[in-house]
């Protein structure tokens, strides 16, 4: 049941993506009227919210797109950092949304920073334990049921960063919208345009959070299921 569930997911996952691509594609044939590139916009926004040590730069790859808060770098690729089109600017604002959450302590994008190396921990953990139930190694250091208990915990944690990542992910595009609105950097049909482009992008982080959901939902009847 779970594979079928996943397939669904997966299906669901590459139309979602499919359509993002499409809205990119759309959105890039559409010029902004400032005609400022995602440099100057993510540079302008940057300014207009008086953060003045993080950097924008380019990054190799197509919608890589993303925050470094490590760092403190807003990376965009090559099309959103040289670009002057709706998409370019979505793009470009939505990731300096993030960089303002951080230099505002947005306490879900402080939680899912302190996640990182939790989730890390799990993945990799569950990886091999999964890995040794298949050689059935894993059955002669401890019973099925413990090792249940572990994918269920491992899976928790990489769910509930799945979940925290949805309101970081809408409200830095909030932030986006509002700023592009309020500098007058879209006109109001760019800024539908604009709003569009992201809730696709947005889309992607659903569907991520509801396939790990049901995951784990169904490793707990799998645990509870061994137990009787």
């Amino acid at each position: 049941m779970l594979f079928v569930i996943l397939i669904g997911f997966m299906i669901a996952g590459f139309v979602v993506q499919s359509r993002l691509k499409s809205k990119f594609e759309k959105y890039s044939q559409v010029g902004t009227s400032s005609g400022m590139s995602g440099r100057e916009i993510a540079e302008k926004m940057l300014a207009d919210y008086g953060i003045h040590d993080v950097k924008v730069v380019s990054v190799e790859g197509r919608l890589t797109d993303h925050y470094n808060p490590q760092d403190k770098t807003v990376n965009l690729s090559p099309d959103v950092y040289h670009g002057r089109h709706v998409a370019a600017a979505a793009v470009a604002a939505h990731e300096c949304g993030h960089a303002v959450q951080h230099a505002t302590a947005y306490s879900w994008l402080q939680f899912r920073s302190q996640m990182v190396p939790l989730v890390s921990f799990s993945s990799k953990a569950m990886n091999v334990l999964f890995i040794m139930m298949f050689l059935g190694v894993a059955a002669s250091l401890l019973p099925m049921t413990t090792a249940f208990l572990l994918v269920i915990i491992f899976q928790a944690a990489i769910t509930l960063f799945s979940v925290v990542t949805l309101p970081v992910e809408y409200d830095a595009s909030n932030r986006a919208l509002a700023w592009l609105n309020n500098a007058q950097i879209t006109t109001p049909s760019e800024h539908e345009k604009a709003k569009d482009a992201l809730k696709w992008a947005a889309n992607t982080y659903l569907v991520a959070a509801l396939a790990a959901l049901t995951t784990l939902a169904y490793y707990i009847m799998m645990y509870l299921g061994n137990r009787d």
